[in-house]
């Protein structure tokens, strides 16, 4: 099974070399995070436990839906970054945020080909072909939502006719509960295309992989909020977190990962 398809529960910091070991951090930060952020939270991290020596940071990635499952279900962390505002929009309404949320980063889709492309995939109407393999994140997953939504959008346009988005969808092979599993889908051969963010698509964890964006027109980039939660162990470390987030220096680390500068705000 690919570790791709896991729920991710990272700890960064460190134990010393040699035998000998070093105390273990005085504060925990734990940090939900939409599976699409893997690559710059993780590296976010690294640079904040330097900064804030005695803290150190836990990671959990998943799918949007499964994360905000898990804080409704009790589980507790300090910050949680969906990969869009319906999952937390549901944290909201549920009363576990503490304070707004924040964009500090957006996301494009693109479809993700194998550098092979055995569909022969030279644009986006190849994707109603019939016999093509197409794999989606679920619905309930921000990716595949954005996804569906595209392709209704695709709908009456040049090239594109009635019934374009539901002869794409019978194409479909498999639903997967993240982005990164799509990812995975598509790198092992198991489709001919996915459609995913430009970041998974793009970053240093995509092998052989080539893009194709959509366009801007069809479907809103995706807009990543974070907020504070309401159970939050560690206010104070969850605060110095978000503004290494929406720092210049945050900033950059997120542009390098393939995404685009946040609002700061809904």
């Amino acid at each position: 099974m690919s570790l791709r398809k896991l729920v991710l529960l990272l700890p960064l910091s460190l134990t010393g070399a040699a035998g000998v070991s070093q105390a273990p951090p005085r504060t925990t930060l734990t940090v939900f995070a939409a599976a699409s952020l893997t690559d710059a939270l993780f590296e976010l991290g690294r640079e904040f436990e330097a900064a804030h020596p005695g803290t150190g940071v836990r990671l959990n990635f998943a799918g949007s839906q499964q994360l905000a499952l898990q804080l409704e279900q009790g589980a507790t962390a300090d910050l949680f970054a969906s990969a869009d505002r319906r999952w937390m929009d549901r944290m909201d309404s549920l009363e576990l945020t503490a304070g707004p949320a924040r964009v500090f980063a957006r996301n494009a889709l693109v479809v993700a080909l194998p550098e092979s492309n055995p569909g022969r995939i030279s644009g986006l109407a190849d994707l109603a072909r019939p016999g093509l393999k197409l794999v989606l994140a679920a619905d309930a997953v921000p990716a595949g939502h954005y996804a569906r939504a595209a392709l209704r959008g695709l709908e009456g346009r040049t090239g594109y006719a009635s019934g374009y988005a539901d002869r794409v969808l019978a194409n479909v092979v498999s639903e997967e509960e993240n982005v990164r599993s799509v990812v995975a889908k598509v790198e092992l051969g198991e489709a001919d295309a996915g459609i995913v963010y430009r970041s998974d698509a793009t970053g240093r964890t995509a092998h052989g992989l080539v893009a194709i964006l959509l366009p801007p027109v069809i479907v809103h980039v995706a807009g990543c909020p974070v907020a504070r939660l309401r159970s939050s162990p560690s206010p104070p470390a969850a605060e110095a977190f978000l503004r290494l987030l929406f720092s210049p220096a945050g900033q950059a680390v997120l542009a390098r990962h393939g995404f685009a500068p946040g609002a700061g705000h809904p």
